[in-house]
């Protein structure tokens, strides 16, 4: 069964912010780190249990893949994935609604 990828708003403007951080630097690995974070989410189209679950939530629909150095926070409720938040692995994770 084929899952749905579904961003937040707040998930799209997590990668914005990544991309625009890293782009003063090197426009080049910018890109490169939006592309894998991207390329991570399109496997959860098949196979989205595939990450962990989240520690700071202990709830089994709410997981994570990381990507570089980025953990993408996504919540799998019956056929659609929400990608809920990206955010750095040295960041203290928030509460996702």
């Amino acid at each position: 069964m084929a899952y749905r990828i579904v961003w937040s708003s707040k998930a799209v403007e997590d990668v914005d912010a990544i991309a625009t951080y890293i782009a003063r630097d090197s426009p080049s690995y910018a890109a490169a780190v939006v592309q894998k974070i991207i390329d991570t989410t399109r496997y959860f189209v098949e196979c989205p249990t595939a990450g962990s679950i989240v520690p700071e939530f202990s709830d089994p629909t709410i997981r994570e893949k990381c990507a570089y150095t980025y953990r993408i926070i996504y919540r799998v409720q019956e056929e659609v994935v929400t990608i809920a938040a990206v955010i750095h692995t040295k960041r203290l994770l928030g509460l996702i609604s």
